[in-house]
């Protein structure tokens, strides 16, 4: 309690120092888990750059940004940005997974970008997939109206509807650590996006690996690597490269590979990305 309340009061730089100590010490406290990488595929740099300079990609954009602007998503939510919601979409697109689980629904950003890029999969002929998203609070709560806390104009589900995917989309209100290591179903790509604690990604990670399809894919956001700023002026988030390191110092055999500058801005000015897929050590990644 002490270093929070003192980590309010300090300048940036001071403040992301507290931040990581406090991350450190939470993490040292949770209890060595088990990481099998089995089911993990390959992700490389030759790939994601293929997928994000796609001409078909380029060409289906504007009509689809047209479409999801209409949501009025804001920008000021803390949540995904809009080159990074981009992102989740072109990746959906080239993979085309037919299950896909979220973790950290907030306002339904990346929700939307996910389920609209399944939505096009299906209608281009591809797998008619499923969005399972996850939550610790209830987003589509009529009572409480969660997404105009941060700006924005319609609820989730709302989305859902409109992009007449709602039958596809399921809205689990729950912890991420209980959803993962409480069920049986296995997803053919992971977001995680929730608590980005170091002591959560530590076991989300593990969690979510022992729930993946082989050959599946596990994504995460603010995934800052060495704990070194991504924007000027904006601040690091430690855990999840924090609790990453703790795993691979543990003998995972676990690699993470940030996703680097996007053909599109993201924010600030910018087009780097805090995402990153997460692959098995088999070598080269080029």
């Amino acid at each position: 309690m002490l270093l929070r309340t003192i980590g309010r009061n300090l300048p940036l730089p001071l403040r992301a120092i507290a931040l990581r100590l406090r991350d450190q010490w939470h993490l040292s406290r949770i209890p060595r888990q088990d990481c099998d990488t089995a089911s993990l595929g390959v992700t490389t740099t030759g790939q994601l750059q293929a997928i994000f300079h796609s001409p078909a990609g380029m060409a289906e954009w504007p009509a689809l940004e047209r479409e999801l602007a209409a949501f009025g998503i804001t920008t000021l939510a803390g949540g995904v940005n809009p080159g990074d919601r981009r992102a989740l979409y072109s990746l959906v697109r080239a993979l085309k997974p037919c299950r896909i689980l979220e973790i950290g629904t907030h306002i339904g950003a990346s929700t939307a970008h996910l389920a609209v890029a399944l939505r096009t999969n299906a209608a281009a002929g591809g797998p008619t997939g499923i969005l399972t998203t996850v939550d610790i609070e209830d987003v589509n709560s009529p009572a409480t109206e969660p997404w105009r806390r941060y700006g924005s104009t319609l609820a989730p589900a709302e989305m859902m509807r409109r992009l007449g995917i709602a039958d596809r989309v399921s809205f689990v209100v729950r912890k991420s650590l209980q959803f993962l290591r409480d069920g049986t179903e296995r997803w053919d790509l992971i977001f995680l996006d929730g608590d980005h604690s170091a002591a959560t990604v530590y076991q989300e990670l593990p969690a979510a690996l022992a729930r993946l399809t082989p050959g599946g894919v596990v994504l995460l956001h603010d995934y800052f690597p060495n704990n070194r700023p991504l924007w000027p002026g904006d601040p690091v988030i430690p855990g999840p490269w924090l609790g990453v390191e703790r795993l691979r110092q543990e003998g995972a055999a676990l690699t993470v590979l940030p996703f680097g500058d996007l053909p599109w801005p993201t924010k600030l000015g910018r087009s780097v990305t805090s995402l990153a897929a997460a692959s098995p050590v088999t070598g080269s990644l080029a």
